[in-house]
């Protein structure tokens, strides 16, 4: 019975200390992609407000955050703004497709890497959505 105890805290307390340091890995590549795209790096720890920054860097308009209150709904609405975030760093629709599935190690690319923030021209031919 105690081995089961032993083990079962040893187990809790890595997975714990290990979620700690992804929030952590997350918290900190938002920051500096918010900074990237000119926009205050404090506001990726602050939980609506980060959205509505979101959406400016994407240049989508703010009742999209109605939309993400809608079950499935929600889904779409954060594919298309993550697609249009990879845009916005001049990156393509594998790099969204790794941020959706692997934001430990994408969002810290797309922070730590050599991607320059670009406005999205909705003239472009780039701009499907």
């Amino acid at each position: 019975m105690n081995e089961y105890n032993f083990f079962y805290g040893l187990f809790a307390g890595t997975s714990l200390f290990v979620q700690l340091i992804v929030a952590a890995l997350l918290i900190i590549s938002l920051w500096i992609v918010f900074q990237k795209a000119n926009k205050p790096g404090w506001a990726a720890i602050i939980p609506i407000y980060n959205l509505i920054v979101y959406l400016e860097i994407v240049k989508k308009p703010l009742w999209w955050i109605f939309l993400m209150i809608i079950p499935v709904v929600n889904i779409v609405i954060t594919i298309i703004i993550t697609h249009q975030l990879s845009l916005s760093f001049g990156k393509g629709a594998g790099f969204t497709i790794g941020l959706l599935f692997l934001p430990f190690i994408f969002y810290p690319i797309l922070a730590f890497g050599d991607a320059k923030y670009q406005e999205l021209n909705y003239n472009s031919k780039n701009e499907n959505i």
